[in-house]
């Protein structure tokens, strides 16, 4: 919480993937904070198709939004929604008061806030036959890949999974092999 002139700014952070989460929390935070003035919020979601938006929720244009987007910005942060709740004191800050404010309370909470670094991945599909099981093992344990599902017959499958920065050097290790067919798996 943060406080200025007699107006409190609570901040929350919450991991999202999807818009729908977001009204969720949002309309949340509104029943439990019915007499709050003020509901303000940012949120941005994806990593290489960046979806983000920006609520002032009745304060002046771009005090309040905006300086909560910039926080989530300055973290390299992403998939999150950040709610500033504000209580007015009866004193009027002022656009820099208020952009002062939210930007504040958002860099406390996301300062608190336990961030989870994931990687992104790219899974695969491996058909080869057994006989073959260990030239495929060897490069699975060369580049500590994860497997996901596998079926072991005579004619065996394997879903694997890699962060997608090797993606390209581990395909080309298995289509070295000439042993397997290896094709990428789209969900």
């Amino acid at each position: 919480m943060y406080k200025e002139k007699g107006s409190k700014f609570i901040g929350f952070a919450f991991p999202v993937t999807s818009e729908d989460e977001v009204k969720i929390h949002i309309e949340e935070l509104k029943k439990k904070h019915h007499s709050a003035r003020h509901w303000c919020y940012a949120w941005q979601i994806g990593v290489e198709e960046i979806q983000y938006r920006a609520n002032d929720d009745g304060e002046p244009n771009n005090s309040a939004g905006q300086p909560i987007y910039g926080q989530i910005l300055s973290k390299e942060i992403t998939n999150v929604l950040v709610v500033v709740v504000r209580y007015f004191g009866g004193t009027k800050l002022g656009v820099g008061g208020l952009i002062s404010a939210y930007k504040t309370t958002a860099k406390l909470i996301l300062d608190e806030a336990n961030v989870i670094e994931k990687t992104i991945d790219v899974s695969f599909k491996l058909n080869f036959e057994y006989v073959d099981i260990n030239k495929v093992m060897r490069i699975i344990k060369e580049h500590n890949i994860e497997i996901l599902h596998q079926k072991m017959e005579l004619n065996c499958e394997f879903i694997i999974s890699i962060r997608k920065k090797y993606a390209s050097v581990v395909q080309q290790s298995f289509e070295d092999l000439r042993c397997l067919t290896i094709k990428e798996v789209t969900e």
